[in-house]
Parts: structure tokens; sequence; C-alpha cells
């Protein structure tokens, strides 16, 4: 979408983070994309941009915050970080997801990534109206969106540096679940997207919260302990963005991919239960995120975060201030040096 499609309409104070203020904008229906579940909806989706209400008043860029799955965003400690780097910070709360999710959508779903990839693009419309680069940071089911967006605009619209958070990247499963259950979710997929192919509670998003003893308050109705069931057609639609980045992507722009050191449980229990939901990755296999990294592009750098969470930006102080201090270093090499 170009800068020109964007709506000039007004920002109102944000009702989930003091101090911000969103944008609601209508998100783009996209030519030959089937969405059966939003067939099905009352209302049309929309996408939500959010920033600080007070922000850097000569930012040497932007960077475009992008959410995972059960998520929205909220880490006003990054936005923070950034800020006192000079960047200004733009984040997007995707269809269905967050503040755009509406009464009778069904939350987060997709059934082909080009729609969030859409939603995206937006964002990044948004934040070349400030003079600088723009760089994109997109966390999990994030980071797989903005690394296909970002091959489908390897030419141009796309950003100037790509930070990926513990990037989506491949299927945390058995080798018979990630081929032949790819192919019968590819065969469900068409006829029943909405099936709900597995659900059940997020025991690292219950850790994370504050009110069951972790560091972080959000909102669980947007990023719930119970989980955000996994449909036929969602899962289809990520499987198809695995098989691409298989293949290879070609992202002109440098890559910064970032995860932790280790895989924890993904549903912890005995005696090692708290320390791996502390210390680990417990929702991918970095092993794998390791493998792909570099199929992403020309120019893929590695970062890796010994003892940090799945979100790297949500870690025990340590690993967060190694995560936050290095991507602004690799920006500071990456971008604003060939700026300058």
């Amino acid at each position: 979408m170009s800068l020109a499609t964007v709506p000039r309409t007004r920002w109102e104070p944000d009702a989930l983070v003091e101090g911000w203020e969103t944008l609601e904008l209508p998100a783009p229906r996209l030519p030959g994309v089937a969405t059966p579940g939003s067939a099905r909806e009352a209302v049309s989706p929309v996408l939500t941009l959010v920033r600080r209400a007070h922000r850097p008043a000569r930012p040497v860029g932007s960077v475009v915050l992008v959410h995972g799955y059960n998520d929205y965003v909220f880490q006003d400690h990054v936005v923070e970080s950034f800020a006192e780097a000079g960047w200004d910070a733009l984040g997007v709360d995707l269809r269905r997801a967050g503040r755009s999710l509406r009464a009778g959508q069904v939350p987060h779903y997709v059934d082909d990534l080009r729609e969030t990839a859409a939603d995206l693009g937006v964002a990044v419309a948004a934040a070349r109206r400030s003079p600088g680069p723009v760089v994109v940071h997109a966390h999990s089911t994030g980071g797989l969106v903005a690394a296909l967006w970002a091959h489908a605009h390897r030419g141009a619209g796309g950003c100037d540096a790509l930070v990926l958070d513990s990037p989506f990247l491949d299927l945390r499963a058995s080798w018979v679940e990630r081929t032949v259950g790819t192919r019968v979710i590819d065969a469900v997929g068409p006829w029943s997207p909405l099936t709900v192919v597995s659900s059940g509670p997020s025991a690292y998003t219950g850790h994370l919260l504050a009110e069951r003893g972790g560091r972080w308050t959000f909102d669980t109705s947007l990023k719930r302990p119970e989980g955000v069931p996994v449909r036929a057609g969602w899962l289809r639609a990520v499987r198809q963005g695995h098989a691409r980045v298989a293949r290879g992507l070609d992202v002109a722009c440098p890559v910064l991919v970032a995860r932790a050191d280790r895989s924890g449980a993904e549903d912890p229990t005995g005696p090692d239960r708290e320390v791996d939901l502390e210390t680990t990755d417990t929702v991918l296999d970095v092993a794998q995120i390791a493998r792909l990294a570099p199929r992403l592009g020309r120019d893929v750098t590695e970062l890796v975060v010994p003892g940090a969470v799945h979100d790297l930006t949500l870690s025990d102080d340590g690993p967060r201030a190694t995560y936050l201090s290095a991507v602004l270093g690799w920006l500071d090499e990456h971008v604003r040096r060939e700026a300058a």
C-alpha cells in the first residue's frame, strides 16, 4: 500500500498503555484472497497503530513493532529503549488481534499471511512519513510475516532493516506432525478453515503475568494465559509460509535474527518447570531458528541471548538488557552508519 492511501485521521489516547495513543485504520482487502473466517464477521477488519504521545523531537528513524500470536503491542520499556537511542517507535496491532479484535471475530485468524503482511505495509507507510530509515522489529509469528513481507518488497516499498525476535520459521513438532500432519492440514484447511486443531493454556504467557509472580502487566483478554485455539486455516497459511522460508528468501535489507540459547519443554512440569519458564524458549525450537536464519537473505546476522525466553523483550533483566543493547548496536552499525 502506498503512503498516499494511508488515511490521515485522528489519534486518540490509548486505553491500555498510559501515555500512548492509537489510530484505527481499515485493514486492506486483497484481491483474490478469500477469507472464510472474515466472511462470517459482522464488522470489517481493522488494524490499529500505536505510539507514544510524546516522542523524540528529531528521531534518527522509525521502528515498527509487530507482535506475534496471542499477543499485542504493549512493551513500553522497548519503546523507551529505542527513544533513548533517538528512534521513534510505531506499533501495529494486526487485524483480529489486540486492539483490532472486534466482537464476532475469530482472534488472530487469517487464512493467508498476505493479509497481515498488508497490515504491516500500512504501518511501514505511516512510518515513512517521518524522516530517516524505517526498521521493522517483529516477534514470533509476526517475524515470519515480516520476513515474507520484506522478501516480497525487496525491490521497493520495504524497510531499511529487519529485526526478528524469535521468529516462527518452522513448526515445533515431530517429523510426522511436520510432514504428514501438514498434508492433512492442507486438505482440511480449505473446506473447514475454522476447525480447531489444537488448544490449551499457555504456561509461558501465564508465567509472564505479574499477578502470577511474573514481571509484566498486560491485558489478559488480548494476551491470554488460557491460550488462543489454533485453527486449520490459520495453520495451513503458516505452514505455507514455513515452506517458502525453507526454499530460501531474498530479503535485500540487513536482517538480525535473535533467539534464546536454549529451548525448554513446551508444557514444563517437574522440578525444572520454573527454570525452563524463566530462562528458555518454551514456545519454539531455537535449533530450527538457527538452521533457517541464513536462508532469509543476503545479509543476516544471528544473535543468541543466553537465559532469554521466547519474547526476548520480556526476559529477565540481564538477558533483556543484553538483547536491547545488541539490537541498538546492530542498528548503529547497519542502519545509522549507512544513513549518515
